[in-house]
């Protein structure tokens, strides 16, 4: 069975980084994309990035210059690097990879940043 587990979110000051983390398991096929989206309360899921398996990178618009993605396949993970935060970022981080038949998602990793 497929896990998607994300880590590193936190609370953080205006203005700091965070480094959130996303681990696959339970999978021996080829992870093709590998992205990030948010929500925040009350709002719609909204895309943050994603990165191909040929590591190509795109972002959405709204972390477009502040956010960096990344993956290393031999440990299945990828990685947001997120810099000057603001509060508007403070939501709900989910990750999702597509392996084999489907696209999986976690459960989440929570950003607050305080102002």
């Amino acid at each position: 069975q497929v896990e998607v587990v994300e880590s590193g979110g936190g609370l953080v000051q205006a203005g700091g980084s965070l480094r959130l983390s996303c681990a696959v398991s339970g999978t021996s096929d080829r992870i093709n994309d590998m992205g990030w989206y948010r929500q925040a309360p009350g709002k719609k899921r909204e895309y943050v990035a994603h990165i191909t398996r040929r590591g190509s990178t795109y972002y959405g618009d709204s972390m477009k210059v502040r956010v960096t993605i990344s993956r290393d396949d031999a440990e299945k993970m990828a990685y947001l690097q997120m810099n000057s935060l603001k509060p508007e970022d403070t939501a709900m981080y989910y990750c999702y990879a597509e392996t084999g038949p489907g696209t999986y998602w976690g459960y989440g990793t929570q950003v607050t940043v305080s102002s």
